[in-house]
């Protein structure tokens, strides 16, 4: 028997090594065009900005290690040019010796990846412009970076990839900026957590521009100028392009395989695609999410090596593991601050036409007298009849990562808000609250889907008119020090005595700093005869940071 495996990253290096663990005395070669294998493409960026010193700590395996423990023929340099399903024969160039073979298979398995996107911009091939996505295109970035120790880096598109970038490239002293065609950074995740993380990167001295288009490239004698639309030219010593990646369905295509609407090589629940003996996983696949049922790709790790896995299981044992998709969960650390997402962000269940719920929350990230409690914010999504979660998204500076894979595993499994109030954590001081933020996310949804919480986003403060009541229920010194316009203030503590102010027919608003004082208050109300009574989701603090982000492309260009 002899398994053929194109690509060797995450994927493609995870099913060969569950191959060989399943099969002893199978042939295993494994292709891969460029010159290493199994390396931590996730480390990257860490190695370019020195945060990762050794450069052999970002290989896994080697094509020799490899052979030496898992008796894998791994042929670095070796581009598959070609599948020929009915001969069951790949077609492969040494890309060293310039030779062409044919090699047969029984089993064969697709893990070429994705490839970067380069829009055809004039001037997008000149010197200094990079994408990365491999070990060459890091060892050519860190050289040239090394040549401009003070020098101005730009980075177009602001996803993970983009944002790690300009933080390494930011630490080593380069001045940044970003440049983001869309309203926000991250498109996964919603605008008021994109927001938070936005006014953070502009305080660490990044220039982010948003809504920025750029339209070209020149080499000029003192580096890049790289042009936008509607904007002056910038100057940069590097650019680097982390505009998307799209799966690599060349060899699929000319195979006569199956794409789905996403563009991906499509495949059933056992990672088998239109050919039975053609399996695919990782960046290049695209399956059913479980939560929109629509078909798409995930360009994530974690995923590819659990569908390595369970595609060998498939192919040796015989279709018995399902692979159920992908929720998407995903972390990126921007300086000082988190960012993690699961599930689907509000704005994609809504494209999707799926009805949910949105609540957020601040908690402190251990027990607030204990040393160095951070407050994150978690926003979460979920439906309103079945009360399942659906989405989740935290920003924070610690504990940000196990709060997310808690809440992963809710989504993944199709659980409700219920688990979230019921979850039991370890609890002490130096690591949570008795009630830890999962908890406390989980009792402000269950609020809201009693009624004994009536919410409103942030962005729709704007549609309060000069009718309507607005209230600020913080302390007077907090109201000084900023407040939401046209808000009046009445601290908590003071509104059972002041009731007489307020009027039970008018429509009223209530914030405080991050929500628990304005549910407070609206608790007081409704069981005093107030009866249309909302409280700001989020409370000042989210609104704040929402307002001034989405005003502040306005406001720069009407200066």
């Amino acid at each position: 028997m002899r398994y053929i495996i194109v690509g060797g990253v995450a994927g493609g290096a995870s099913t060969a090594a569950r191959l060989r663990r399943l099969d002893e005395h199978a042939e295993i070669v494994l292709f891969e065009k460029g010159s290493y294998i199994s390396y931590a493409n996730c480390g990257l960026p860490y190695y370019i900005g020195d945060v990762i010193t050794d450069r052999n700590k970002l290989f896994v395996q080697t094509a020799a290690s490899f052979k030496d423990r898992f008796n894998i023929d791994a042929r670095v340099m070796s581009e598959v040019t070609a599948i020929i399903p009915d001969k069951k024969v790949v077609q492969v160039k040494d890309l060293k010796s310039g030779l062409d073979y044919e090699l047969s298979y029984d089993k064969l398995v697709l893990s070429p990846g994705a490839e970067p996107i380069r829009p055809p911009l004039e001037g997008i091939n000149n010197e200094g412009i990079f994408t990365l996505r491999n070990v060459i295109d890091t060892d050519r970035i860190k050289a040239y970076v090394n040549k401009f120790p003070q020098g101005k880096a730009v980075i177009i598109g602001a996803g993970f990839i983009g944002l790690e970038m300009a933080e390494n490239l930011h630490n080593l002293g380069m001045h940044v900026s970003i440049i983001e065609m869309g309203p926000q950074i991250l498109a996964p995740v919603d605008f008021p957590i994109a927001a938070i993380a936005q006014q953070h990167i502009r305080s660490k001295g990044v220039d982010l521009k948003l809504k920025t288009t750029v339209t070209g490239f020149e080499r000029t004698d003192n580096g890049l100028k790289v042009f936008m639309k509607d904007e002056l030219p910038l100057e940069a010593d590097i650019v680097i392009l982390s505009i998307g990646v799209k799966p690599d369905t060349r060899l699929a295509i000319a195979a006569g395989l199956a794409l789905g609407s996403a563009r991906g090589i499509l495949v059933n629940e056992y990672l088998q695609t239109s050919n039975e003996d053609i399996y695919a996983v990782g960046d290049a696949i695209e399956f059913t999410n479980p939560i929109t049922h629509h078909s798409m790709p995930t360009y994530l790790a974690g995923p590819a090596n659990k569908q390595g896995r369970i595609c060998a299981n498939n192919i040796v044992l015989g279709n018995n593991s399902k692979y159920n998709g992908s929720i998407n969960t995903a972390i990126v650390k921007i300086f000082d601050l988190t960012v993690a997402v699961a599930g689907v962000a509000s704005k994609h269940l809504t494209a999707a036409k799926i009805e949910h719920l949105v609540s957020t929350t601040h908690s402190g990230s251990h027990a607030g007298y204990y040393p160095g409690s951070e407050q994150m914010t978690i926003q979460i999504n979920f439906s309103p009849s079945e009360f399942k979660l659906l989405g989740a998204q935290i920003i924070g500076t610690d504990g940000v990562d196990k709060r997310i894979d808690t809440l992963s595993s809710v989504i993944q499994r199709g659980s409700t808000i219920e688990e979230l109030t019921e979850f039991e954590h370890a609890y002490a001081p130096p690591y949570s609250s008795a009630k830890d933020p999962v908890n406390m996310a989980g009792f402000v949804a269950e609020n809201i889907i009693q009624k004994k919480l009536k919410v409103i986003p942030w962005s729709d403060v704007a549609n309060i008119s000069d009718d309507d009541v607005l209230i600020d229920v913080r302390t007077v010194v907090e109201f000084m020090e900023g407040n939401i316009p046209g808000s009046i203030n009445i601290p908590v503590d003071e509104l059972r005595s002041r009731l007489h102010e307020l009027d039970k027919k008018e429509n009223i608003f209530i914030y405080c700093q991050i929500g628990l004082r304005g549910y407070l208050a609206q608790r007081i109300l409704l069981q005093n005869g107030f009866e249309n009574v909302k409280n700001i989701s989020g409370g000042y603090k989210l609104w704040s940071a929402c307002d001034q982000e989405s005003n502040l492309k306005e406001h720069t260009l009407a200066l």
